[in-house]
């Protein structure tokens, strides 16, 4: 794999060119997607080793732990003074799968055609982690004096939700992070207008808890030529008829209901604006109702959601096993029980022979203050690019490794750092993901402007 040419060093933070600056980082990002880490296996010790190879060739050293085979996470530290507690740029290295026969392109040979970088992982989220490993290379080149050290964090096995990633770190590495004041981590948004301008940026600030389920219906196992009334398969469609068909309750959480409220300042359509400015009042009609929910987003940001994720019954024609299972994507809203929903569902489902059982460990929803200094620092880089642009926080209706760390006390937030157009969004975990060479331009100069803010002395 051939090395990008490296930037000449810099000798103060103002001498950085930041022109072949997005040169490297488009070349590294191209460079990263071909490290295929689809998880699983995920393999993210190719990944862990290249990107400790490119802080090397800075002077940047950088450990590597595999607490499994051909599973790692990498670990590197520019220290400050120690007048200020750390910060962390967390990214994960795994990607989720991609069929190469939905893509334009191959989805990893890292292609660079049209003004984009194309490949899984372009956007979810190794051109974020290109950006924050920028960061890191600008800082050390340009010799800036910090007051915090920046620990840069890339992790396996997010796109799990569980194995010996961040969890990992957490339980056995804990003292290399603990001390940390802030984190800065996927989960944001930069909303572009599809103009050159920005409608809004969006800064996670929670997220909604994963409650995965199994659906387990049982029966009497017997040949396919003979239908018997307990047969698990009809069983268990009956109970996801049922379940496919729940209205969970709405609920307005304190950060969407700011964050609606904030969007409304935006919001082109009169109606629309009076119901995101009033959404508890806007729930009681049900007009607003239909119209708000329609939105994918914004529905999936009122309610405990359900997606019928998976299916398993016989694996031959001919025979009626004794189970059939399917899997459920449960996300709750911050402040739910997820005893109190299991109980719901039961009584929803109504057959003693169907059960649930959880796929594994539930955290509850974590969620980090607006009033410190990284919050103002995102907030006074956004205006000083889009001086008239809506800053807000955001829910994510999925879920980041963040609350491993917020759960430590460490403030975490989501950050956009690429402005994305609503076309661009679809492709994280879709076809055809890629990121703007320009936006990836405009999200390295980002990055650095926040973290300098909040570390240079």
């Amino acid at each position: 794999m051939e090395t990008p040419a490296r930037v000449a060093l810099i000798t103060a933070p103002g001498d950085a060119d930041w022109e072949p600056l997005g040169d490297e980082a488009t070349a590294l990002l191209s460079q990263y997607i071909r490290i295929n880490t689809t998880n699983p296996p995920g393999n993210e010790i190719m990944a862990a080793r290249w990107l400790a190879d490119v802080l090397r060739r800075d002077g940047i050293e950088a450990r590597v732990f595999e607490p499994a085979p051909g599973k790692a996470n990498l670990y590197a530290r520019l220290a400050g003074d120690g007048s200020a507690r750390p910060v962390i740029l967390l990214n994960h290295m795994d990607v989720v799968l991609a069929s190469p026969e939905y893509w334009t392109v191959d989805p990893f040979r890292g292609v660079i055609k049209d003004g984009y970088v194309w490949g899984r992982g372009a956007l979810d989220m190794k051109g974020e982690a290109i950006a924050q490993l920028m960061t890191m290379l600008v800082l050390k080149r340009a010799h800036v004096p910090l007051k915090r050290d920046i620990i840069f964090l890339a992790t396996s096995d997010e796109e799990i939700g569980a194995g010996v990633g961040a969890a990992w770190i957490v339980e056995h590495q804990a003292d290399l992070i603990r001390n940390a004041e802030f984190l800065l981590n996927e989960g944001g948004l930069t909303r572009s207008d599809g103009h050159g301008g920005v409608q809004y940026y969006g800064i996670g600030t929670t997220e909604k808890s994963p409650f995965w389920l199994d659906a387990i219906a049982r029966g009497t196992a017997g040949h396919g030529s003979r239908p018997t009334p307990d047969n698990p398969v009809h069983r268990l469609v009956r109970a996801l008829n049922k379940i496919a068909a729940w209205q969970t309750p709405l609920i307005v959480t304190p950060t969407v209901e700011r964050s609606f409220r904030d969007l409304s300042t935006i919001e082109p359509d009169s109606t629309l604006r009076g119901w995101l400015g009033d959404i508890r009042s806007a729930l009681k009609d049900s007009n607003a109702v239909r119209t708000i929910t329609a939105d994918l987003t914004y529905n999936a940001l009122l309610r405990n959601t359900i997606s019928i994720t998976g299916l398993k019954g016989s694996d031959k024609t001919n025979v009626i096993p004794p189970v059939a299972t399917a899997a459920l994507d449960v996300r709750l809203l911050p402040g739910q029980d997820p005893a109190a929903f299991l109980a719901d569902l039961v009584r929803l489902v109504g057959d003693s022979a169907v059960t649930f059982r959880p796929q594994g460990p539930n955290w509850p929803a974590t969620e980090s203050p607006t009033e410190t200094e990284m919050f103002r620092a995102i907030t006074a880089v956004a205006h000083a690019r889009h001086p008239n642009a809506l800053v807000t926080t955001l829910m994510l209706p999925g879920f980041t490794d963040s609350h491993y760390f917020r759960r430590l006390g460490i403030a975490s937030y989501g950050l956009g750092p690429f402005p994305l157009s609503q076309g661009d969004s679809r492709g994280v975990h879709g076809n055809d993901e890629r990121v703007r060479l320009d936006a990836l331009r405009f999200g390295v100069r980002f990055y650095y402007d926040v973290v300098s803010r909040v570390a240079a002395k």
